[in-house]
This record gives structure tokens, C-alpha cells and sequence, in this order.
């Protein structure tokens, strides 16, 4: 075991967190939802959500047994959706395929959708005591600082000296503490702004040694990714109610963006009410009111949505639509049926619920 491990691990067993909601009966299942849950997400903003999937599906078993719709309900607001799409891929090929079991090893598990080298890792070396490596965001910064690696992690010379580094400290007794110390030290004192060891660099068992915090260029180093200018799309979304709380949702494709989920019927921007009604089957007679409302923008990694929203109000519900099994009617107040919501979708109906 090298200094790096030794320093980290004396350092995790006096300050490392032990006591998140995952780190309680450990098991594959568990660390693995908390892996998927924690890529591009706070740990703060996860537990509440951590809590509420494991309450609804405490084994691999019953989140195979649930409907899509109801995996990605309980998915609404992390964001990043393909992630709780390929659990449940995952939760069905392991309780088909397995037993229910995970496959043991790095090898084995990154077969599996939505696995990538780094939550193989984890959930290797954490629920099945196996020698693996992780290099998860906080584990690139801390070494990218340690060692000074120059370059951004999307490049593939940078990326592969990043998985150099954290293979080589990985120790082959403690790997599971270990793995969650290096996990802990990122996100508590190697943090992206203002890192403990600025004002007292005795908050990190690794200042010694760390070659950014020597040569007084910590704030050079993880390297920040050139930015591009996004561009902006346009839409418009329909938001159909009855003026009592019902609304009407339809659902995404599978696949894409907001894949599965439900949102108001969303069209170019220069569409109409009637050609929108036209293929839902819906007679114009039925509208009482439409109310043109301010756009706004939703914000992906590589582009800004600008949303037009219209609200209009029908008379009456209709009781049957074109569209089939890809609509329903969305009750605001009583928020069912329970369904993944995308988050523009889920900010105009707390407009409905309003009126």
C-alpha cells in the first residue's frame, strides 16, 4: 500500500462519511442505485430520492417487476433520465439472466446497460470485496491535482493517465474503504471551488504530496473544458385542461431525451391549436380559452430549449383520443396517475393546478 492509500485511509477513518443511506446494508443491488443516482448529481440532492426508490423497490427483483412509468416517476426532477431508463433494462437482464444476482467482477458487470468501467468499479470493490478501481468526477479532480494531469477529461490521453493514477493507488487491502475515501475527499475538502487545503492544508491527508497545492496552481487544475456556444432550439407545448386540474400528457418516444416520459403535446413553434386538436381527435368546439403564456428556456448539456407555452382550456374532457396509449389525463391536484414527469412538464402543470 502506497503513502497516497495509507494518508487516505487513516484520513477516512476519523472524517469519512459512514453514515449515508447506501452505506447501510451493502449489498450490489444498493450501491449500484447509488452509483447511477450520484453520476452528474449531489449527494445532498440524491438521498431523498435514494430513500423514497429503495422504500419502493427494495430488491433488484421488484424494480423488474415495475412498470417503466413507474421507475421513471420515481426518477422525476435527478435529471439525465437514460440513467433510470437502463436501471430497469439492467434490473430485468440481472433477475432473467442471473437469478437476481449481479455478475461479479469489472468484467462482468460493464456488460450490463448503462455500466461504465468506473460503477463496475464501485460496486466491485464495495459490495463484493473485489481488488477494482474507481474514477468517478470526484476522483478525477483529486488526482488531477495530486499529480498535476494536465488536459481535460474528455480527451483520451488525459482520461487514460487519470485511470493510470487511480489504478495505482488502489490498494489491494481496504479496497472498499478505500474507495470510498477518495469518493469522500472529493466531495468534502477537494472540492471544485475553493478546496479545504487553501485555508488549511492540514484539512487534507494528501497536502504534502500534492503537486498543484506546491506549485500554488490547485485553481489550474482539473482543466476546464473550452466552451462552446449552445445552441437554442424552439417549441411549443399545448397544456389542454378541463379549468379543474386535469391535464392532458402524452408520452415521449422511448428513446431520446425525456425518453418515456410524459410532458404537455410538444410541436414546432408556429403549429396550431388546429392542427393539433386535428390529430388528437379533438373538436374545436370544446375550446373555451386559450391563454398564450411566457416563454421560457430548459437548459440541456448541448443545447437550450425555449418554450412557448399555451394553455388552453376545454369545455369538457374528451372521452376518447387519437393518440391511444400515448395519452392520459394528469390530475394536478391529486398528481396521478403516477408517472415520470420531464421538468418543464412539471413546472407548467403546478400552473394548471393554479387556475
Amino acid at each position: 500500500m502506497d503513502w497516497f492509500a495509507r494518508q487516505l485511509l487513516h484520513w477516512f477513518d476519523d472524517h469519512g462519511r459512514k453514515d449515508l443511506p447506501w452505506q447501510q446494508d451493502i449489498n450490489p443491488y444498493r450501491v449500484w442505485v447509488s452509483e447511477i443516482m450520484l453520476q452528474q448529481t449531489q449527494v445532498a440532492s440524491v438521498i431523498g430520492y435514494y430513500q423514497r426508490f429503495m422504500a419502493s423497490f427494495p430488491t433488484i427483483v421488484d424494480l423488474a417487476n415495475a412498470s417503466m412509468d413507474d421507475v421513471l416517476h420515481h426518477w422525476s426532477g435527478l435529471g439525465y433520465y437514460a440513467r433510470g431508463r437502463n436501471l430497469h433494462k439492467t434490473a430485468n437482464i440481472v433477475a432473467a439472466e442471473h437469478n437476481g444476482e449481479f455478475p461479479v467482477g469489472v468484467d462482468a458487470l460493464v456488460e450490463l446497460p448503462g455500466i461504465g468501467p468506473s460503477t463496475a468499479g464501485a460496486i466491485a470493490a464495495i459490495a463484493q470485496q473485489q481488488h477494482a478501481t474507481i474514477l468517478d468526477g470526484n476522483v478525477k479532480r483529486v488526482l488531477a491535482r495530486y499529480h498535476t494531469v494536465a488536459g481535460h477529461y474528455s480527451t483520451s490521453v488525459t482520461n487514460k493517465r487519470l485511470w493510470f493514477h487511480a489504478s495505482a493507488h488502489t490498494p489491494t487491502q481496504r479496497t472498499a474503504d478505500y474507495t470510498q475515501a477518495i469518493m469522500d475527499l472529493g466531495a468534502t475538502v477537494c472540492v471544485r471551488s475553493k478546496p479545504k487545503c487553501l485555508e488549511q492544508p492540514s484539512a487534507c491527508p494528501l497536502s504534502a504530496r500534492c503537486a498543484a497545492l506546491a506549485t500554488d496552481t490547485i485553481g489550474q487544475y482539473p482543466e476546464k473544458k473550452a466552451s462552446k456556444v449552445k445552441p437554442v432550439r424552439t417549441a411549443r407545448m399545448w397544456v389542454l385542461h378541463n379549468g379543474k386540474g386535469s391535464c392532458l400528457l402524452e408520452q415521449r418516444p422511448p428513446t431520446g431525451i425525456w425518453g418515456g416520459l410524459w410532458t404537455p403535446p410538444e410541436r414546432e413553434l408556429d403549429a396550431t391549436i388546429d392542427s393539433l386538436l386535428g390529430e388528437l381527435g379533438i373538436s374545436h368546439n370544446r375550446v373555451s380559452k386559450v391563454v398564450e403564456a411566457e416563454t421560457f428556456r430548459h437548459t440541456f448539456s448541448h443545447y437550450h430549449l425555449d418554450i412557448s407555452p399555451s394553455f388552453v382550456e376545454l369545455s369538457a374532457k374528451p372521452n376518447q383520443l387519437e393518440e391511444g396509449d400515448r395519452t392520459l389525463w394528469y390530475d394536478t391536484h391529486s398528481q396521478q396517475p403516477e408517472v415520470g414527469l420531464a421538468k418543464p412538464a412539471a413546472t407548467l402543470l403546478q400552473q394548471v393546478s393554479k387556475l
